[in-house]
């Protein structure tokens, strides 16, 4: 390995804290783009320079400029917002973006279409509502998630505070934002600035924290950077056990880059886990590998180190053990639809989200609606991490105000969609990600609607798989712990990744390479009804495609890339 550093560790140390000259270039009317530098260091203010890659080849014919515009991802600890929140969101979509939300698998909004020169008012408009775009991207701890809707509904308040508490601690405390965004001018100070936690050089890359409530693994706690799983002994969350490591990306070709689970390294009191979370990243910090960026993540140091190194180095920062961990099962990873109660007798609504994609459709009026329904509810929204949407803490007496509005713009008719079609993820992918290599969210409802014909006549329409197509390797929709996997690899063309766990426990194998999208349909008809005729009680796609040996069971993340 070259002791060189990374071209982007130069550009993050001399950036006089993250605000290079963005707001000169923000300001610039010439362009609709930004210099390079400077698209880096907005990632570190939660927005990424994109372009509409469906009319890229003809404005080039008419010797255009790309049709540029701004993704901002907006920083909300655990998914949980207020009406007021969501129906400036909801405007804001529709006057600065590209008229549609899209709900992340981190549980968090993200704005499409935005253009240069409103990316300023946006983020201001955001502010009002006391919503920021800080850290949601760049190379520093990102949106921490947490179970938006657990099987022990007073566990959430517990698990949303630590979130906030954790998230609040790790926001960088460069004043770049507010001065770019917000105040306009650098506030004065007779004491130097500096970044306590992250130091002017911040992470080698992106570190992302969830905090998951047993039995349900929804936040994936396995793909994780760092991960509390709460620990409940009489209705009462104990402390946590913590797991380090975890992470999906990888690149194609490339044997020595691959998607790795967390290891679980002991269990934690609740007053210890901003401690703890703080001095993960310092080792982090201090012993990631800031020469190449492939090699950077967390889950890399954890495997360099072995995760008994790792935790010795961690207790050496911390100056303290953590105790033995404690037993915890988890039965799913997929979300509780429909109603359920809390402990307070208030309830919660869990609807599907097509892709996480609020829109407006001809037939489907469901941005309408949830605005609709902002205007009267007293609750929460609380997005999922797999892309859907929880009202939440509805009394019962306003839970009769917003039936008639479900059923009016048939917010509930998608619950009826198959159990497969229930369980997927999809990322963005084209026409604006930049690292697309093929589609995503917009061809994996029609491959699901294709395989649900199989489901149908297989009697398995009812039984949940999960199923996860990304447009490139990067891993956003977590494809790699899905029991079907999808992963783009040339245009039209897919990976196909078999055998994940069921509730996110186990990595997925290569199946069949860069397979056109319309042979997926015949290569997966025989195996889901071998899996139908053949399985056994309870068992799982995942563990059928295994046990029948269509594919060997990955047993770690260093090899994943072997078939045998």
């Amino acid at each position: 390995m070259s002791d060189k550093l990374h071209p982007n560790e130069a550009l993050k140390e001399n950036s006089d804290f993250l605000r290079g000259n963005l707001a000169e270039e923000f300001a610039d009317t010439s362009t609709g783009a930004i210099s390079a530098d400077n698209q880096q260091l907005s990632k570190f203010h939660g927005m990424y320079l994109q372009d509409d890659r469906d009319v890229r080849a003809d404005r080039r014919k008419r010797k255009l400029d790309k049709a540029y515009s701004f993704l901002i991802r907006v920083r909300m600890p655990g998914g949980v917002i207020n009406p007021e929140q969501w129906l400036k969101m909801d405007y804001l979509a529709d006057n600065y973006a590209n008229g549609t939300l899209k709900l992340t698998t981190r549980q968090a909004f993200q704005l499409h279409g935005v253009i240069k020169f409103n990316l300023v008012q946006t983020v201001r408009e955001m502010h009002d509502v006391a919503l920021d775009s800080i850290a949601a991207c760049g190379d520093v701890n990102r949106n921490i998630m947490c179970n938006p809707n657990p099987d022990l509904s007073s566990a959430h308040a517990e698990t949303l505070q630590l979130a906030d508490e954790i998230s609040a601690h790790l926001l960088p405390q460069t004043g770049a934002y507010h001065e770019i965004f917000l105040e306009g001018e650098k506030v004065l100070s007779s004491e130097p600035e500096e970044e306590k936690i992250y130091g002017k050089t911040y992470l080698p890359r992106k570190f992302k924290i969830a905090i998951a409530i047993p039995p349900s693994n929804d936040v994936d706690i396995y793909a994780h950077c760092l991960s509390f799983i709460a620990i409940i002994e009489n209705e009462k969350i104990i402390g946590y056990n913590v797991s380090v490591g975890g992470g999906m990306g990888m690149t194609h070709g490339a044997e020595d880059t691959f998607p790795r689970l967390a290891d679980i390294i002991g269990f934690i009191t609740p007053e210890q886990a901003v401690d703890v979370a703080e001095k993960v990243v310092l080792v982090q910090r201090d012993f990631g590998n800031r020469q190449d960026r492939k090699q950077s993540r967390l889950k890399y140091t954890v495997e360099r180190m072995g995760p008994d190194g790792f935790t010795s180095k961690l207790e050496e920062y911390l100056g303290y053990k953590l105790q033995p961990a404690k037993p915890f099962e988890f039965t799913t990873n997929g979300d509780r639809f429909g109603w359920s109660e809390n402990s307070n007798g208030n309830l919660n609504l869990n609807l599907f989200i097509p892709g996480g994609r609020v829109i407006d459709t001809t037939h489907y009026p469901m941005k309408t609606g949830l605005r609709e329904i902002a205007k009267i509810h007293e609750g929460e929204f609380r997005l999922t991490a797999n892309q859907n949407l929880v009202l939440s803490n509805i009394s019962p007496s306003k839970r009769k105000e917003i039936e008639p509005l479900l059923e009016k713009y048939g917010l509930t008719t998608a619950l009826d969609s198959s159990a497969m079609r229930l369980n997927s993820i999809a990322c963005v992918a084209l026409p604006t990600c930049g690292l697309a290599l093929a589609e995503a969210e917009r061809y994996l409802p029609d491959l699901i609607t294709d395989l649900e014909e199989i489901l149908e006549n297989c009697g398995l329409r009812h039984d949940a798989i999960t199923i996860r197509m990304t447009g490139c390797p990067n891993g956003c929709g977590r494809p790699f712990i899905a029991e079907i996997g999808f992963v783009g690899r040339n245009p039209g063309k897919y990976n196909v990744y078999l055998g994940g766990g069921f509730f996110g426990q186990r990595l997925n194998k290569l199946f069949k390479e860069s397979i056109p999208g319309e042979e997926i349909k015949p290569l997966l008809t025989p195996i889901i009804q071998h899996y139908a005729k053949e399985r056994n009680n309870g068992e799982r796609f995942g563990d059928f495609v295994i046990r029948t040996g269509y594919v060997k069971a990955t047993t770690a993340g260093n090899n994943f890339h072997t078939l045998t």
